[in-house]
């Protein structure tokens, strides 16, 4: 059962909450539910306990019937529930699957909608509440907020860290983004895999946010090599995962499994995943650098070449970056990189000022720009910490290393 209220104070400090899962409403709403149950020592409490938890992350206000000495349809509880929630009666929405239990609702003042099927209800929920619910675009899933995940901080070695994000219980799934993102990039898929049952642990990989690492140790080769899966003791009781990965961090999971593989744990059909990096085998026959350079999509790879050349481009207006880089449409720019790299930069051609895509946009948006490591985000920061773009200055390296697994398979 859930409560929508319309919000007093300032519109939108928590506004974006959820009436069901996966419909969303406005800035300027809460909602809540309560339950009848009990206080559960059982063999069972673990479901409780992962439910409530689940739900929490979902709904503004959790109201436990054994908490609050009162259970539905007591109209107390009701009452209850509109101080939790600073509301008026004239302000809520309440919805249930047993008629008696909205009974007291109406009679304090609060509409009430009885639950038989979605369709139903979201037409009923939309004429009372005016928000648009019913429309064919398909509704973004549950993200997780910063502020709401626990963070940590693992120590490699002395002088480089990893900073992750930790939400969930069960087998472990260890999350590795690309370039230029953090551990944020996974907000939809870090609840999602929370709530079907996963540990889920999402990575800073080094020199990006929180995770520093000296100069020289940004590459795939040197994250496995000093360990990618931190020293014993650094995550207990941890010692398989399943690994996915996007971009650089696809680059890292593949060579774990192939290096690592006692490492890598399978759940169902699913040991280790890709998003658009996918495996292959390093080829002693062909020079990596003379074969990337025929490829003229992996042209912004040799303008990342030259220390402080793109840093200077990309860290001028760090927000601008992302803006152009992080987005499904190309904003009308159709030259190639090619020519992009030739007339002075990855950005020429772009607006000054980009719109925000649909991709990152936003509080999301603020929080990668703030997610710099010393004073910047590029290219050598504070300490002498290495930036993003050192992960494409080991193109050789990196092969030679790839070359040492041969015959072996993933």
């Amino acid at each position: 059962m859930k409560l929508g209220g319309e919000k007093e104070g300032k519109k939108g400090e928590k506004g974006g909450k959820k009436v069901f899962d996966q419909f969303c409403l406005p800035l300027g709403f809460k909602t809540g539910i309560f339950t009848n149950n009990w206080v559960d020592d059982s063999s069972g409490r673990l479901f409780t306990a992962t439910l409530l938890g689940a739900l929490r992350r979902h709904f503004d206000v959790v109201i436990e019937s054994c908490r609050a000495g009162l259970h539905k349809p007591d109209p107390r509880l009701y009452a209850h529930a509109l101080e939790v929630l600073q509301a008026k009666p004239q302000d809520v929405i309440l919805l249930d699957d047993i008629g008696e239990n909205l009974k007291p609702a109406r009679e304090l003042g609060m509409a009430t909608i009885l639950v038989r099927d979605t369709q139903t209800v979201l037409k009923e929920l939309q004429e009372l509440s005016g928000v648009q619910l019913l429309h064919e675009d398909e509704p973004l899933p549950t993200a997780c907020d910063p502020a709401d995940v626990s963070h940590g901080y693992v120590p490699i070695r002395p002088g480089v860290q990893l900073h992750f994000v930790e939400m969930g219980q069960g087998p472990p799934i260890c999350l590795c983004h690309g370039f230029p993102e953090v551990w944020l990039s996974w907000r939809y898929q870090i609840p999602a895999l929370a709530d079907a049952g996963f540990r889920v642990i999402a990575l800073e990989m080094k020199g990006y946010g929180e995770s520093t690492a000296p100069l020289g140790e940004l590459t795939p080769s040197s994250q496995l090599r000093g360990g990618l899966w931190v020293p014993p003791g650094a995550f207990p009781g941890i010692p398989q995962a399943v690994f996915i990965g996007h971009d650089w961090g696809g680059v890292v999971v593949w060579h774990m499994a192939l290096f690592y593989p006692e490492r890598v744990r399978w759940v169902g059909a699913v040991a280790v995943a890709s998003l658009n990096t996918p495996y292959r085998p390093a080829d002693p026959s062909v020079d990596i650098v003379e074969k990337m350079k025929s490829i003229p999509t992996f042209d912004y790879q040799f303008y990342f070449q030259e220390p402080g050349v793109a840093e200077a481009e990309l860290e001028k207006d760090v927000g601008r970056t992302l803006k152009a880089l992080i987005r499904s449409t190309p904003l009308g720019v159709v030259a190639s990189i090619r020519a992009l790299c030739a007339a002075g930069g990855l950005l020429v051609g772009f607006p000054e000022n980009p719109p925000e895509s649909l991709i990152l946009h936003g509080p999301e948006l603020q929080y990668y720009v703030q997610r710099r490591v010393g004073t910047m985000m590029w290219g050598f920061g504070v300490g002498g910490s290495g930036g993003p773009l050192n992960w494409y200055r080991n193109m050789r390296p990196n092969w030679r290393w790839a070359l040492t697994a041969k015959d072996r398979k993933v």
